[in-house]
Formats: structure tokens, sequence, C-alpha cells
């Protein structure tokens, strides 16, 4: 795995744990986190091929829909 796919997994973990934080929500282990955030950063890179969008934009969109569930 690439050095910047793995930074954006941090970013997207990171980011997660602060939405869970903000939301006053108790975090999920730190396997489930991690599994969100490689589905995120999977989803954001399927979505800025498709539409040429920046991926960092996308990643926090996703987060967001993630939390809303």
């Amino acid at each position: 795995m690439g050095f910047i796919r793995l930074q954006e997994e941090k970013l997207a973990l990171r980011f997660l744990a602060w939405q869970y934080e903000k939301q006053n929500l108790p975090l999920p282990p730190a396997a489930a986190l991690q599994e969100q955030a490689v589905r995120i950063v999977d989803e954001a890179h399927r979505i800025a091929k498709k539409r040429g969008k920046n991926v960092l934009g996308i990643i926090k969109e996703l987060v967001a829909d993630i939390q809303r569930r």
C-alpha cells in the first residue's frame, strides 16, 4: 500500500473519531473504526475517479453520511 493511501486512511480515521466525539457517541472498537476508514477511502477513490473530484472533500462527505445513519 502506498504512502498517500495510508495517509488518507489515517486522515479518515481521525475524522471519524472526531465526528463520533463531536456527536457524543462512543467510539466503536479500533478494528471497526479502521474498517470504516478503509471503506471511506475506497469509496472516495471510486467517486473521485468517476467524477473527477477532490478525494479529501469526498472523504469528508462520506464520513458525514456514515454519521447520519
